[in-house]
């Protein structure tokens, strides 16, 4: 097994969970050797929302910078050179960006996963295996002779948003939040429906808040649930009032997050708070809540066979099944169920 490098570029720029999900990975190469020097490359609200994570240099790039911000990214790495890159992103975009990274080892993803001129960027590739997105991604670590041998996050949050956070949520009261919307926008669910689960939380006394950011869909979706809800007078609306870091501070306040496969519930997941993801569009095995997917429905063998008329094993890993009405295959019962079961499991 080769030796650790001194220096490792990692060039991931999205997305939000995904970050999340790499977030291990650098843990895993600073116990194994913890003078490593870490260059990330990451997308603008990625860096914000890791911002302060120790012994790691973020250099941020713009997608919407386009030729200007590709010249800065190439001022900025001009006449370095790192031991490795490990090249984590798949997209024709980061492929080319990864060409302005000198390095000895350029680690990609293995020939069955890669795409989009990946191949032509590398000259190493992990080994097949790992399901999950954050497994895929701990054999990079393992490429570079650091065995991810437990998964760590340890999200920096400052004490700032745990003070918002808890003012928000003062006391011990069990608490479900809401972050009802993906940027994909056939991964979201009924406004009705997650309107009848929290419905079903606020009944059993719990608080209930609805999150997400300033975006006029967001905003739309959640006046639809509060509508559509029943005691909704007594839902905390905190729509477009969170940072990604007060965000993440609340998930660590709160019993159990609902949402589509989206950031949310990654950042929940990695600040320890339950999380009952909606899968259709994407399978939860690959990309749910990695520390525990027993409470996400997983719809997407079921959306396989429906709209593509395969079955899901036959997909390509990450393929996505994405159309009008693939999220209706969640029934509300199914959800409540879990809801109550993950209620239970927490003894609230």
């Amino acid at each position: 097994m080769p030796s650790p490098p001194a220096s490792v570029c990692i060039l991931r720029l999205s997305a939000l969970g995904d970050a999340t999900h790499v977030v291990p990975v650098v843990r895993t190469l600073q116990r194994h050797r913890p003078d490593i020097a870490i260059t990330w490359i990451i997308g603008k609200a990625e860096a914000a929302m890791l911002k302060g994570l120790e012994g790691v240099e973020f250099v941020v790039f713009d997608k919407k910078s386009g030729w200007p911000g590709l010249k800065q990214l190439r001022a900025t790495l001009a006449g370095r050179r790192f031991d490795a890159l490990l090249q984590m992103q798949l997209a024709f975009r980061a492929n080319v960006l990864s060409t302005l990274v000198r390095a000895d080892r350029r680690i990609g993803y293995d020939a069955a996963r890669s795409k989009e001129g990946h191949g032509l960027v590398v000259n190493e590739r992990i080994l097949p295996g790992g399901h999950h997105v954050l497994d895929a991604f701990g054999q990079f670590a393992e490429a570079l002779g650091c065995p991810q041998d437990r998964v760590e996050w340890r999200l920096p949050v400052p004490d700032e948003a745990h003070d918002w956070a808890s003012a928000q949520l003062p006391g011990e009261t069990p608490t479900l939040l809401v972050s009802p919307c993906s940027s994909h926008r056939l991964r979201n669910w009924r406004a009705e429906r997650y309107a009848a689960v929290a419905s079903q939380a606020l009944a059993r006394g719990w608080r209930v808040v609805l999150c997400g950011g300033p975006s006029a869909l967001e905003r739309e979706v959640g006046d639809a649930i509060l509508a559509a809800m029943t005691g909704r007078e007594r839902v905390l609306d905190l729509i477009g009032k969170d940072t990604f870091k007060r965000f993440l501070a609340l998930c660590g306040r709160a019993s159990i997050l609902l949402g589509p496969d989206s950031g949310p519930v990654h950042m929940a997941n990695a600040m320890g708070c339950r999380v009952i993801a909606l899968h259709a569009c994407t399978d939860a095995e690959r990309s749910g809540p990695y520390s525990d997917r027993r409470w996400s429905p997983n719809r997407y063998a079921e959306a396989a066979e429906r709209f593509l008329r395969k079955p899901a094993t036959a997909l390509p890993w990450g393929k996505r099944v994405e159309f009008e009405g693939v999220m209706d295959l969640i029934g509300i019962d199914e959800v409540v169920e879990r809801f109550e079961a993950c209620a239970a499991d927490l003894g609230a």
